[in-house]
């Protein structure tokens, strides 16, 4: 168990949540949903909002793998090191899957704060949203 996670759970940030499971496939719908907004967004050249939605995806896929182990998260960063340890450090997710939510939330920071994006970040982010969905779907087993 990572030092970051501890810190999550110790501040309050990271919660036992025993609906979760139950919850999952909400969030599943969610990111799907969230993932077809950003390709039509996408389609239509509006690549900010794309990022944004494309990152949203990602946060309810890795909320779906986090409730189906029984907690909930308060924090998005504590939601990238839950699902760090719980998935990463098990080998049931490759580190790169981790990698790309982290890039997609500092994406979708510089495009909702900053209005800093493009059209090459708008498509990364869409394709690896798209996997994240995938993966998460075929690791939470149906409750």
């Amino acid at each position: 168990m990572s030092q970051e996670f501890k810190k999550c759970l110790e501040r309050g940030k990271i919660k036992i949540f025993s609906p979760g499971p139950r919850l999952a496939k909400k969030e599943l719908r969610l990111a799907k949903e969230d993932l077809e907004i950003s390709a039509s967004s996408a389609d239509e050249e509006n690549y900010r909002w794309s990022i944004i939605q494309s990152y949203y995806s990602m946060f309810h896929s890795a909320r779906a793998l986090l409730y189906s182990q029984k907690y909930r998260e308060k924090s998005h960063f504590c939601l990238i090191e839950s699902i760090r340890t719980l998935f990463v450090e098990t080998g049931e997710l490759d580190s790169s899957l981790v990698e790309s939510l982290l890039e997609a939330k500092n994406l979708r920071e510089e495009a909702d704060y900053y209005g800093d994006f493009s059209e090459t970040n708008c498509m990364k982010m869409l394709k690896k949203a798209h996997e994240f969905l995938r993966v998460a779907k075929n690791l939470i087993k149906p409750k």
